[in-house]
């Protein structure tokens, strides 16, 4: 073969090498711009509020198969595996429910899987619920893993680590997070853990002079503080009267406790003849505490109850105009008067709303005691309430 010959066929090959490359660049560039834009973009179909749950020993396949089983066809099963390796999510990936909005891409789902970035669902323990409340809460809480609606309640302070101990108060109200797969009694252990911290933390810095002998009489006083109002300034000035009241050797003759103890036959009102029914709680018939706590107390309720207010009131009402007040009297005398300004100002707001129970219900205000209402006004004024 000739010089020139060899030079033509070394040119013609180069040409070849050179188309080649340059098909294999622009091939790179579509698969890497194709990549790119799988990777980047939104998936398509995603509605609002949509999840994803990985269970526990899925493999990446497994994963990738849900994926489609949720509606999500974007992407080959190798640009999948190679953003996840690439993220690092490949081997990482972890058990949980996750959010698929419809603003999420290929990249940041594995990121939230690789990191955990689990949904996190809320249950609220309100202030002033009784266990009933907390239960009946519990059972209606989704996706929450149900496991003590079959245990009675000595059953369930036993599984908590609390055996003999009564439920009630022992469940510190605020928000809880969990995650899909968290069960009820794990919820319920990190709610009176939390309850036994901040009660600690109270007894241990309770002030001087407190007429109460122990963390759990603090607990039960906390609890009655916390049915009484919902006015946060009038929890210590409660606490003081009561404090005041065991100090000298009162009876507490608070309300909240007579319908504990009446449990579900209390309609709204309270009458002369609850008052005078004997029970463990009923605190007109009874000296001192009773023997548990009415509620589940905050920690502000507990606050005040080791750390009364000063001052020398030994009686309280409503005010009666809708606020949740109180007025505090020094004497029985002062107290009277109170008495029968706040029923004035009940009957004001409540004219022509049928009974007092109905007329509680409809704006939150407790009906007058019977036998307060005969003290302060006279007993033909109390009468015919039953």
């Amino acid at each position: 073969m000739t010089e020139p010959v060899k030079r033509r066929g070394r040119r013609i090959g180069l040409f070849l090498l050179l188309c080649l490359l340059a098909l294999g660049a622009v091939a790179a560039y579509l698969l890497h711009d194709r990549y790119t834009g799988f990777a980047d973009t939104p998936l398509a179909g995603v509605q609002a509020g949509e999840t994803f749950v990985v269970e526990r020993g899925d493999s990446f396949q497994r994963v990738l198969g849900r994926l489609r089983e949720a509606g999500i066809v974007e992407g080959h099963e190798l640009e999948w595996r190679a953003l996840a390796r690439q993220l690092g999510a490949d081997a990482r990936i972890q058990v949980g429910e996750y959010p698929l909005d419809p603003t999420v891409t290929p990249r940041e789902l594995l990121v939230r899987m690789r990191d955990g970035r689990v949904i996190r669902h809320r249950f609220t323990i309100v202030e002033g619920w009784n266990i009933r409340e907390l239960r009946a809460a519990l059972a209606r809480a989704e996706p929450l893993v149900q496991t003590v609606q079959d245990m009675d309640d000595a059953a369930l302070m036993a599984a908590i680590g609390h055996e003999g101990v009564h439920p009630e108060g022992r469940f510190l109200p605020e928000t809880y997070l969990y995650t899909r797969g968290d069960r009820d009694i794990d919820l319920l252990r990190r709610a009176n853990a939390a309850l036994e911290a901040a009660l600690d933390r109270a007894w241990e810095t309770r002030a001087d002079g407190l007429a109460l002998k122990s963390r759990e009489e603090a607990l039960v006083m906390a609890s009655i503080i916390e049915k009484e109002t919902g006015v946060a300034d009038e929890r210590p000035q409660i606490s003081g009267v009561f404090n005041r009241r065991l100090q000298v050797g009162m009876r507490l003759q608070t309300d909240p406790t007579v319908i504990y103890g009446m449990g579900t036959a209390y309609d709204g009102n309270i009458r002369r003849r609850d008052l005078q029914t004997d029970t463990p709680y009923n605190t007109y018939t009874r000296d001192g505490l009773p023997p548990t706590p009415i509620a589940m107390a905050g920690k502000a309720a507990i606050e005040a109850a080791t750390h009364p207010a000063d001052g020398d009131t030994l009686y309280f009402v409503a005010v009666g105009d809708g606020s949740g007040r109180h007025v505090f009297s020094r004497t029985y005398a002062e107290h009277n008067v109170a008495v029968r300004d706040y029923v004035r100002r009940y009957r004001a707001r409540f004219a022509g709303h049928g009974d007092g129970a109905e007329a509680a219900d409809a704006d939150d205000a407790a009906p007058p005691n019977e036998v307060e209402v005969e003290a302060a006004v006279g007993a033909d004024a109390g009468a015919g309430r039953e």
